[in-house]
């Protein structure tokens, strides 16, 4: 792993929920190479040892087992950072979860398992670990929303609103907590290579983000990361309750794209075909 200058932000700490894996392990990696301390919340303890122990960074870094859709588990985990690390720099709301299923398929148990894990868990670490840094007077929270809470998209009905909801909830706090020194903002990630899209997405569903997204390709971890160190870092001090799509396009772009593709492929074809010398005129 790369490394800047480990004393840069020696006494600072992080704390980043879902971060066994994925997403939220390339944003803890990105702290670690910032020189931050680091403490990584997940709900699934396998996962979350294997990683911790693959680290190997008993100094830096703490893994804590913590489901952050409840309230003494948060509490709790909020409590051991303290006592390990004694301050809170930096918050990444990232744990989620997600039911792939028609709307009038959803039913109200599943709601409640996407809405409780992504929007309560996001509001239940804030107030938490946000309270611990505006009485610092100072730190940032990002959360992680979705491309779907920006625009509606097949079998998303709890997952799309749980995430739209976080980015209301994103200005909700930027306003209040903004006033204690504490920045708060959001992205709104498009498909990422990660195991989970792997397990869920498939030839059809990758074809179908390929042909709208302008870039023509999945973000990866590390690029999410790499805004939402951004966001949490000096260089953004002035960024407050905005959400931003690191979606390489997506939110930009509507219908037709494959259309405008085959045109522009038609058209270099044919300034090919006529700037060879000999071809037809």
């Amino acid at each position: 792993m790369t490394t800047t200058n480990p004393n840069t932000h020696s006494s600072r700490v992080a704390v980043v929920t879902g971060g066994g894996r994925g997403i939220g392990l390339a944003v803890g990696r990105w702290f670690l190479a910032h020189g931050y301390r680091v403490a990584l919340l997940d709900y699934d303890t396998a996962t979350l040892d294997k990683t911790i122990a693959e680290l190997d960074l008993p100094d830096t870094v703490i893994g804590l087992h913590c489901d952050v859709s409840d309230p003494t588990q948060v509490g709790d985990a909020a409590k051991a950072v303290i006592a390990r690390f004694g301050r809170v720099d930096a918050l990444v709301n990232n744990a989620g979860v997600a039911v792939f299923k028609t709307a009038l398929t959803t039913t109200f148990d599943e709601w409640r398992h996407v809405l409780g894990t992504n929007l309560d868990g996001t509001f239940l670490c804030t107030q938490v670990f946000g309270a611990l840094m505006s009485d610092a007077g100072s730190g940032a929270i990002v959360n992680v929303a979705s491309i779907s809470g920006l625009r509606a998209s097949t079998l998303r009905v709890a997952y799309g609103t749980s995430k739209a909801a976080i980015i209301h909830l994103t200005k909700q706090y930027a306003v209040e907590l903004g006033n204690a020194g504490v920045r708060v903002n959001v992205i709104a990630p498009g498909p990422v290579e990660t195991e989970m899209a792997k397990l869920v997405h498939s030839v059809a569903i990758r074809s179908d983000y390929y042909d709208t997204i302008p870039l023509g390709r999945y973000g990866t971890p590390e690029e999410m990361a790499n805004a939402i160190g951004f966001l949490c870092s000096d260089d953004a001090s002035f960024i407050n309750g905005q959400v931003i799509a690191v979606d390489g396009g997506f939110d930009a772009a509507g219908v037709g794209l494959p259309t405008l593709r085959k045109g522009l492929a038609a058209r270099h074809a044919e300034q090919t075909e006529s700037a060879t010398p000999g071809s037809a005129s």
